[in-house]
């Protein structure tokens, strides 16, 4: 029976988001299809107004075959997935792109064949996880087609760094079980590259097709976009899973090139050996966390991609 009466007013999370609408699910399941208006209040600055995962309160306008509201406030986030607009070619003049809200987990999906192990995608994921003090699970997907002595050997720095690791199959359920146990009772956002796997690997976890989903480009190896939008689903065990878009090149939109050496966890103690406070570990004399990486003590892969992330990001942040 609908709980729900037109007038009234209720206070629940976004579980989709596209085109303007806005599906509003409240404590009891009871779901609502929403907009907002010139009126909608939010508790967030500058980060866009709505996202999936946005605590929302509701006036109900409707309640013919589909209950319908406008979301009145939007309340603020505990932490956010952003990333950065491409204002060139965005009308809107917010800086960044709020993807998934109040999340309590990453979870870095990579693919360890079709499209190839991604470790500077992870290295960047992981970056936003610190800043955000988020904790990260690595999800490598495709493991019933990879090799699995070389995976696991490219895996090696992150398992020494205390990272969470799941190597799993979306096609014969390998790990599917123990990462339905990290999951459990969170809110997890699943990120990764394009046809990495995550919408099919979502429908395995929720237990029934949820998501679309695509086979990689036969022609380029990259994945075929088919999450166009995030998506909030609920998990058996307890918890939610928000599968986000695809992302080709994932921008960190607060991170500088002042702090980022602050996000590479292994940095922070043979930094204090450095010269110089504000070292950047790259040319400065007497660094610690080359001298670090000379001796083996900091995975060079993991130094590399350091380099790579810090000349990707704008001297102007």
């Amino acid at each position: 029976m609908n709980r729900l009466k037109k007038g009234g007013e209720f206070e629940g999370v976004v579980t989709e988001a596209r085109g303007g609408m806005y599906l509003v699910e409240e404590a009891g399941g009871e779901r609502c299809l929403c907009t907002t208006y010139r009126g909608t209040k939010t508790e967030n600055i500058g980060t866009g107004l709505v996202a999936v995962g946005d605590c929302v309160a509701v006036t109900i306008t409707a309640t013919g075959k589909d209950v319908e509201g406008v979301i009145t406030l939007v309340r603020k986030r505990r932490t956010a997935l952003v990333r950065k607009r491409d204002v060139r070619r965005n009308r809107s003049k917010e800086k960044i792109q709020v993807i998934a809200a109040n999340i309590d987990q990453l979870a870095v999906v990579v693919s360890a064949e079709q499209p190839p192990l991604n470790t500077r995608l992870i290295d960047r994921y992981l970056v936003f996880a610190e800043s955000e003090c988020l904790p990260a699970v690595i999800v490598v997907n495709k493991m019933d087609i990879a090799d699995r002595k070389l995976v696991t050997e490219m895996m090696i720095p992150y398992c020494e760094l205390d990272y969470a690791i799941c190597y799993v199959s979306a096609e014969d359920g390998e790990g599917i079980t123990s990462l339905g146990c990290k999951l459990a009772g969170k809110v997890s956002a699943f990120s990764g590259h394009s046809g990495v796997g995550k919408s099919t690997l979502i429908n395995v976890l929720v237990g029934e097709e949820k998501l679309k989903t695509a086979e990689i480009s036969s022609w380029s190896l990259k994945g075929v976009h088919t999450t166009t939008n995030a998506v909030m689903l609920g998990l058996p065990q307890g918890g939610y899973v928000i599968d986000t878009p695809g992302i080709r090149e994932f921008n960190l939109s607060e991170i500088t090139k002042e702090n980022l050496r602050f996000y590479f966890p292994e940095f922070l103690a043979p930094m204090e050996n450095c010269a110089f406070s504000s070292c950047t570990h790259t040319v400065e004399p007497s660094c610690g966390v080359v001298h670090a990486v000379d001796n083996g003590t900091i995975s060079r892969e993991r130094y590399t991609s350091y380099l790579a992330i810090l000349d990707s990001l704008d001297d102007s942040m």
